[in-house]
């Protein structure tokens, strides 16, 4: 007996006429979306717009749309645009409208500053919802990578190569053109255009090296007042005798740039940095994120081209609203270690808990259920004071919440909603569309608090 299988009738199909009520449970996320949305203040949006023109779509309508797509892990403009067409909950945010690609670049790169504005908003109503009651929270950052290849970049010593041999090769052309008859020189050559073209590309070799000079210099004084702060607590730890402390004495930066110093002509604000996934390197943004403990929502966001976290810690927690609260403890791992930024943290009222080193992985479960170390000295350093914090028994539960807070959140981001790469250029559009990428995750985590 032959085996019988359901089958599908296709052109009976293609008249089936269904309503995006019946396929849109209440609970959806495109219908939180849009209730969301709706209880925003838009007016710092509408007051943009001008009163001539073709209507344009609502500020609810395109915010919508791009809050929708980022949670679901859809980036690029011309993909939003299709899926307005092809995907149910997208034609429900946009009234069965279809704005063009264009259309959507150009609202989202707009209203990128505006998105701070909506993002502390929405962190209001989650508060109103009773989901956030800021506390203590957590501060990590990852590698995103820019809208620009490496292969676009060039490293300092190259770039004072590549301008020696331009500048040679305009002398020759114009030596060339003195001496030259019109005979001696190939029928498709013109001497002012090729000059021409030298000169425009020693001017961009120029401007990078400028930029790589500025950025040396701002690196040197950074390095430079670590480097004295350095030897001032060495000199503070030498006895009346003189003796002096163990270990060698730090060494003065070096002024000027690197040979290696990278400048990237896509995207000149963006900086080679080490990728974890393959430990090579690639063209980067440094993203930071303040995720509270108990609600798991992101309450500050920033955004850097900083190589390392250490610059990163203050001024990620500074993005946190003060409408929405004050952390009172703040987790951060290793990379975020400094005197400064421990002093710095206590003076705003939040408690640091900042490992001073990596910690070893399966240690198994007698390092968590140990007694408590005995304290330090009274003239232990700062590190050594940290170190004894973070073994103590509050200290190791404190620490520990990064791993089910922060590092989940960071991971939720590139894995699940897919974010890896940034589609605007530059310090100041890149840190908007990581607003607006923190800000669908929150969306997309508060709609898991209201309907969990």
């Amino acid at each position: 007996m032959a085996r019988k299988f359901r089958t599908a009738d296709y052109e009976k199909t293609l008249d089936l006429q269904i309503t995006l009520r019946d396929v849109l449970p209440p609970d959806h996320l495109a219908r939180f979306i849009v209730a969301v949305v709706a209880q925003l203040d838009l007016g710092i949006m509408y007051r943009k717009y001008s009163e001539q023109g073709a209507p344009p779509y609502a500020p609810e309508v395109m915010l919508g749309l791009l809050f929708y797509s980022y949670a679901s892990g859809v980036f690029s403009s011309r993909k939003i645009e299709r899926a307005t067409h092809e995907v149910i909950p997208f034609r429900f945010i946009t009234g069965d409208m279809h704005p063009d690609h264009d259309t959507i670049a150009a609202f989202r790169q707009q209203f990128l500053a505006e998105l701070k504005e909506l993002f502390v908003q929405i962190l209001l109503i989650a508060q109103a919802m009773g989901h956030l009651q800021l506390g203590n929270v957590s501060l990590d950052g990852s590698k995103i990578h820019a809208d620009a290849s490496k292969s676009k970049a060039v490293s300092y010593q190259r770039l004072l190569a590549i301008e020696a041999y331009l500048q040679a090769e305009v002398e020759e052309l114009f030596t060339l053109a003195e001496v030259a008859d019109g005979g001696q020189l190939p029928e498709e050559m013109n001497i002012p255009d090729e000059i021409a073209r030298r000169q425009q590309q020693l001017a961009r070799l120029a401007e990078a090296k400028k930029v790589l000079e500025e950025r040396a210099q701002a690196r040197y004084e950074a390095e430079q007042a670590e480097y004295e702060a350095k030897m001032q607590a060495r000199a503070e730890k030498t006895d009346p005798q003189g003796k002096k402390p163990p270990g060698k004495p730090p060494q003065p930066p070096t002024p000027g740039p690197r040979d290696k110093d990278q400048y990237n002509f896509t995207d000149p604000e963006s900086r080679i940095m080490k990728n974890a996934t393959n430990s090579g390197f690639d063209q980067h943004y440094n993203v930071q994120v303040v995720v509270d403990h108990d609600s798991r929502l992101v309450v500050g966001n920033w955004l850097c081209d900083h190589t390392n976290d250490k610059q990163a810690a203050l001024p990620t927690l500074d993005t946190v609203p003060p409408a929405v609260g004050q952390p009172k403890k703040v987790n951060l791992d290793t990379g975020y270690f400094s005197e400064n930024n421990i002093a710095s943290l206590e003076a705003r009222g939040i408690d640091p808990y900042i490992a001073t080193g990596r910690s070893p992985h399966h240690q198994g479960w007698r390092a968590f259920f140990l007694d408590n170390p005995n304290p330090p000295p009274k003239d232990a350093s700062v590190k050594e004071q940290m170190a004894y914090k973070l073994q103590t028994t509050l200290g190791k539960a404190t620490y520990r919440l990064r791993k089910s807070t922060v590092e989940p959140v960071i991971g939720i981001i590139k894995e699940t909603l897919g974010f890896r790469q940034f589609s605007l250029r530059g310090l100041v559009a890149a840190g908007g569309e990581w607003t607006l990428v923190c800000l669908a995750y929150n969306l997309k985590r508060l709609h898991t608090l209201q309907v969990g």
